[in-house]
């Protein structure tokens, strides 16, 4: 079967160059705050972070509402590759959906065989979503040893991961729903898709407001309010004929580039990697939660993208992008099991009211991260 080619867009050239920087500064902040939550300033460090804000803490500002900015970043990612990227074409696309499907089951088979008929199964979700941030990191150090083809098929397939993850959410971690709130969100968001799809308006303003309505009505329904981030992207105009030019979608897209690399991002992880480890904090990892989710991340993910993408091309819905053999795949299926952003803001909300649960999750998150890209790049750099 014919090999498919793969074009670059100047949109993916600048996501790939802030992803990458971004990269270095989460690892920065994750080390840092891991550090301060242990040292002498520890009690106030972590202290600062629960600190009550208009009636919100600290770190439920960053998690509920700047945590939404980053969704909408990523719904604008996802709604340009659907239009005019990787994602356009159906059989471009089958491959890395494919690859994000199995990437986010397998994981999740694993953790449920662990912790199935436990309190812990709601950890379920922990290991299903891909930072994109990081695999970007480990692809830049590569450099010219990896083929573009394959930046863009991890792109695509972690954007897609991204999309379970937030169903999941949705779908498995709401708490008490309320209908009312949650219909007047809905139907701010029709309006909004009738301004874009009937009359046409152009300006930003008003879809700005109509998604800040959006996100107090959510954070009100049960359904996280970050939600609301992902559904206003894509009731943002977007044009496929000047995808990287002047679209409000791109225009807004390219803006957010930098306050969710250098700002959204580094705080998540300073506000919750803030960890007291103490003497015992190994014994939490030997735990079956921790181990679904190291197992789930390390093993499951690069086993579930190899062999759904193997079933896929062999079955003929797809074929392999130019350049890429099976090695690039395994090794971005283990590129696939660096977690960290969404893995520990699913961990927050899978163990709410267990703040002992929630920090032995992210110490596992952050361990099978490390260990998932160290594999990945020695992998990939043993790979021609």
């Amino acid at each position: 079967m014919p090999t498919v080619p793969v074009r670059l867009t100047t949109a993916f050239e600048a996501f790939f160059s802030s992803e990458r920087a971004s990269s270095v500064l989460l690892a920065v902040a994750t080390v840092v705050s891991i550090a301060l939550a242990n040292s002498v300033f520890g009690p106030s460090y972590t202290a600062a972070w629960g600190r009550d804000i208009a009636g919100l803490r600290l770190i439920d500002w960053i998690n509920d509402g700047l945590m939404a900015v980053f969704f909408l970043y990523i719904g604008l990612e996802l709604e340009r590759e659907l239009y005019s990227g990787e994602l356009s074409d159906l059989r471009q696309a089958a491959l890395p959906i494919v690859a994000a499907v199995g990437g986010m089951v397998v994981p999740a088979l694993v953790h449920l065989a662990v912790n199935a008929g436990t309190p812990t199964q709601r950890g379920i979700g922990i290991p299903m979503a891909t930072d994109i941030a990081f695999a970007m990191g480990v692809l830049t150090m590569l450099g010219q040893r990896v083929p573009p083809a394959l930046k863009v098929f991890v792109v695509a397939y972690a954007v897609m991961d991204d999309l379970g993850a937030m169903l999941v959410i949705a779908a498995f971690y709401t708490a008490k729903l309320s209908f009312a709130y949650l219909g007047a969100s809905l139907a701010v968001w029709l309006l909004l898709v009738v301004m874009n799809r009937a009359f046409r308006v152009m300006s930003l303003a008003p879809y700005l407001v109509g998604g800040v309505a959006m996100w107090w009505l959510l954070h009100h329904s049960g359904v996280h309010a970050t939600l609301a981030g992902v559904a206003l992207a894509f009731a943002i105009p977007y044009s496929a004929r000047d995808a990287d030019a002047h679209s409000p979608s791109h225009w807004l897209e390219h803006w957010l580039h930098r306050p969710v690399a250098f700002g959204v991002l580094p705080l998540f992880a300073l506000a919750n990697t803030a960890l007291p480890l103490g003497g015992a904090w190994g014994q939490g990892l030997a735990g079956p939660n921790a181990i679904g989710i190291m197992v789930g991340l390390v093993v499951g993910k690069p086993l579930g993208v190899l062999s759904a993408t193997y079933l896929a091309v062999r079955a003929g819905l797809s074929s392999l992008p130019l350049g890429l053999t099976w090695r690039h795949i395994g090794g971005a299926g283990m590129l696939g099991g660096i977690g960290f952003t969404m893995a520990i803001f699913v961990a927050n909300l899978a163990f709410v009211g267990e703040p002992a649960v929630v920090a032995q999750s992210k110490i596992a998150v952050i361990a099978a991260s490390l260990v998932s890209g160290l594999l990945g790049f020695v992998w990939l750099r043993r790979t021609r």
